[in-house]
C-alpha cells in the first residue's frame, strides 16, 4: 500500500488547452456563430483555463471563404472584434491558434505579437513536413510568440522517423512538444513509449511534452491521464468531447481529474447544457462504432465520417467488411 495518494493532489504547473472552436470546426466547416465563440471563451475564463485555440490560420488561397466559416482563417479583424475586451493579464487566459505546414501562408497571414490578440502559435505538420515546420516555429518566435510543435498520425509512422522530427524540433524555440495520437489509436503502453521517447530528446532544452488524444476507442481522457501521470505539463481537451469523428478528450473529465482548486466546473457544465447539446441536432461527433473501428484499424477517421454521411450508416458490417479490404 502506498504512503501517499498523489491522485487527491494536483500539479501547479500543468497547463490546459481548450480546441473546442478549432477542433470542433472540423466537423461543421468552422461555421460556429459569433455566440457560440464567445460563450465558450467566457467559460474557459470563468472555469480557469489556461490556453483557447480558437481556430486555424489557413490559406484563403487554398481555402475557399464561401466553403468555410471565420474560424478556418482567424482574420485579426475577427480576433479583434469578437475579443476586443480581451486581457490575458486580467482573465489568466491566453487565446491561440492552429497554422498547418503546407495549409497556411504564415509569412503573411501571421501578425507580429504585439498587433495581435494571439499569444501562441500552435504548428502542426507531418514527419515530411519537419521542414517547413522548423521554419514556422522561428518565424513565429521571431515575431514574439509562444510556439508549440504538433506531430500529427504518429502511429503511421515509424520510430526512426518520429527520432528524426523531434531532434530538429529540439532545436528550434517551440515551448511544447506535443503527442498528437490523430486516429484515437494509441493505448496506455504506447503512450508511455511515445512519452519516454518525446522527453528524452527534448530533455536539457526546457520544452515540455503535450498531449492531444482523440477518442476513438474511448480512450482519449485514460490517455490524458497517463500522460499527465508521466509528466506531461500540457494537455488539451474539448468541452463535452466536441471534436472530428469520435472527438477529444471531454474537458468536463479532465478538470475534475485535475483537482487544482483554480479550476472550476460549473461554467463548464453551463456550456454544456446551454450551448453544446443543442449542437448535436446540427452536427454528429462521438465515439461511434464506426469510429472504433478506425481507431482499431489505424485508419483517418474520414472514412467512418463519409459512411455516417450515407442512409446505410448504421450498418456496422458493411462498413467493417469495407474498410477492413482498404487496409
Amino acid at each position: 500500500m502506498a504512503d501517499s495518494a498523489p491522485w487527491i493532489t494536483y500539479r501547479p504547473g500543468l497547463k490546459v488547452l481548450d480546441c473546442t472552436i478549432r477542433d470542433g470546426g472540423l466537423i461543421n466547416n468552422h461555421q460556429f456563430s459569433d455566440k457560440l465563440v464567445r460563450a465558450v471563451y467566457e467559460t474557459c475564463v470563468a472555469a480557469g483555463i489556461d490556453y483557447m485555440e480558437v481556430g486555424y490560420k489557413a490559406s484563403p488561397k487554398q481555402f475557399s471563404r464561401s466553403d468555410f466559416g471565420p474560424w478556418k482563417f482567424c482574420d485579426e479583424g475577427v480576433l479583434n472584434k469578437l475579443f476586443s475586451d480581451h486581457d490575458e493579464e486580467k482573465t489568466g487566459l491566453k487565446l491561440t491558434i492552429m497554422a498547418d505546414a503546407g495549409k497556411c501562408d504564415w509569412r503573411e497571414q501571421i501578425v507580429p505579437r504585439q498587433e495581435s490578440k494571439l499569444a501562441m502559435i500552435r504548428v502542426a505538420f507531418y514527419a515530411h513536413q519537419v521542414s517547413e515546420a522548423v521554419q514556422m516555429i522561428e518565424h513565429c518566435h521571431g515575431l514574439g510568440y509562444e510556439t508549440c510543435a504538433n506531430l500529427m498520425a504518429i502511429s503511421t509512422i515509424t520510430d526512426v522517423e518520429i527520432d528524426t522530427v523531434l531532434a530538429e524540433i529540439a532545436k528550434t524555440h517551440a515551448e511544447v512538444m506535443v503527442i498528437v495520437d490523430s486516429f484515437g489509436n494509441l493505448y496506455r503502453e504506447q503512450v508511455d513509449r511515445l512519452y519516454a521517447r518525446y522527453s528524452g530528446a527534448m530533455a536539457g532544452t526546457g520544452k515540455e511534452i503535450g498531449m492531444h488524444a482523440h477518442n476513438n476507442m474511448q480512450l482519449a481522457f485514460a490517455n490524458t491521464i497517463e500522460a499527465i501521470i508521466l509528466g506531461a505539463n500540457r494537455v488539451d481537451a474539448t468541452m463535452g468531447g466536441l471534436g472530428r469523428g469520435a472527438g477529444n478528450c471531454p474537458m468536463e473529465l479532465l478538470l475534475g481529474f485535475l483537482r487544482n482548486p483554480k479550476f472550476k466546473l460549473r461554467p463548464v457544465f453551463g456550456l454544456l447544457q446551454d450551448h453544446i447539446e443543442p449542437l448535436k441536432s446540427t452536427v454528429e461527433w462521438g465515439p461511434f462504432v464506426q469510429y472504433n473501428i478506425t481507431g482499431q484499424m489505424n485508419l483517418h477517421p474520414r472514412h467512418a465520417i463519409q459512411f455516417r454521411a450515407t442512409k446505410e450508416k448504421d450498418d456496422y458490417v458493411k462498413f467493417y467488411d469495407q474498410v477492413g479490404s482498404d487496409v
